[in-house]
């Protein structure tokens, strides 16, 4: 077995782990090395053809796999090392990991870890949905790879379970592909349906009760919230969002996770319990688009460089609490004097007008502000909450509200 150190060791290349990379080597921060089990570098973009990418991070317009060259191009150019094909089977010590790749079995000790696994999205079993195990069962995820990567037939007549942005990227994966979507299905109320995609019925407050077909998907029979059932004929079913962090690696490394998004528990500076870990991107709260993943990315790694350069790890802080109609917020842990200003990704459980929210302690108000769009179910809200001078370092935790 190899036996190696490093300064950082970043795991998981997609657009949180090479923004990452790239803003560390570029600034000096030593050995920097990226490790990712796929073969090929970029993350989820790769096989997303659709374009919107790069507007956030880059301000030019790209396609997704373009926007994962970009990036992969931008780590290399800056010194980054990377390495796929190589899998983290878990820890051999509080920043020592352990992979297997080309190289074989190896151990990597670094100053500074960086979790940036991302999310992928729940599959047909972990929903619970009964039936049977027929083919043209997908994810959004694996139907872009069957497309986009491996040009492989997936269906004629599609249903894509969902109603979020990424549902409608199933909907023009499937148009790719030849495939006729003849119905959107979500448990939530009707939403407004962008124009493009008018043509595609949207059954709303319905959900799956049970696939259909032997060998290959035939149907599904479907279920209304007030009782009524019907069955739709098709040959492909498409489960999308409802993401579940990739956590595997960080619950074995006894990492906390928080309870509400299932990834680890942050604070405002990216930084877990585990001093000298740090994570990033969609592990903290699936779903978010490329380029917010990205610019998490790099600023983890403007608290990796602190870090490095010999800034203590802190002490807990104080825990962060949603109420309900909230799901869950990240950061999950805030410090008096940690970085400042804060800025909170929220995601709400049910539809709600543009939402005025609440930050508070133990009853007083630290911050409030009136947001400018709706909230809608599977879709962040955004909030930077300023400075929170109020913290009470002695207080309960921090409660933030609708």
């Amino acid at each position: 077995m190899t036996v190696r150190t490093v300064d950082v060791l970043i795991v998981g290349a997609g657009p949180a782990g090479l923004a990452a990379a790239t803003r560390l080597a570029a600034a000096g921060a030593g050995r920097v090395e990226v490790v990712e089990r796929e073969q090929q570098a970029g993350g989820i973009p790769r096989h997303c053809c659709h374009g919107g990418f790069g507007l956030r991070d880059l301000q030019r317009p790209l396609s997704g796999p373009e926007y994962a060259r970009r990036l992969v191009h931008d780590a290399v150019r800056s010194g980054a090392r990377l390495r796929t094909g190589v899998t983290v089977t878990g820890w051999a010590g509080p920043r020592t990991l352990e992979t297997v790749g080309p190289a074989g079995l190896e151990t990597v000790t670094a100053r500074a870890v960086v979790l940036a696994t991302g999310a992928r999205e729940r599959p047909r079993s972990a929903r619970l949905v009964p039936g049977t195990r027929p083919a043209g069962v997908l994810t959004t995820g694996e139907l872009q790879q069957a497309v986009h990567l491996h040009d492989q037939w997936v269906g004629s007549r599609a249903i894509v379970v969902g109603a979020e942005p990424v549902a409608f990227s199933a909907v023009r994966t499937l148009r790719a592909s030849g495939a006729e979507t003849v119905a959107m299905v979500t448990e939530q109320p009707r939403t407004p349906v962008p124009s493009l995609r008018r043509a595609v019925p949207l059954l709303a407050r319905t959900h799956v009760v049970e696939l259909l077909g032997r060998r290959r998907l035939t149907g599904v029979r479907l279920g209304h919230e007030d009782g009524r059932t019907a069955t739709l004929g098709c040959d492909t079913i498409v489960f999308t969002g409802d993401w579940i962090p990739d956590n595997e690696l960080a619950r074995r490394g006894g990492i906390a996770l928080d309870a509400g998004t299932r990834g680890p528990a942050v604070d405002t500076a990216f930084r877990t319990a585990e001093p000298g870990v740090f994570a990033a991107g969609n592990l903290l709260h699936g779903g978010e688009r490329a380029g917010v993943a990205a610019e998490e990315g790099s600023a983890a790694a403007e608290e990796v460089l602190r870090h490095l350069a010999g800034e203590p790890w802190p002490a807990p802080g104080l825990p962060v609490r949603v109420e309900n109609p909230l799901v869950w917020a990240v950061p999950n842990i805030v410090r008096p004097h940690g970085p400042q200003p804060v800025r909170f990704v929220l995601r709400p459980r049910t539809p709600l007008a543009p939402p005025r929210v609440l930050v508070s302690q133990d009853g007083r108000v630290l911050h409030r502000q009136q947001l400018l769009l709706p909230a809608r179910p599977g879709r962040p809200l955004h909030l930077r909450a300023g400075r929170l001078d109020g913290l009470d370092p002695d207080g309960g935790p921090v409660l933030i509200s609708l």
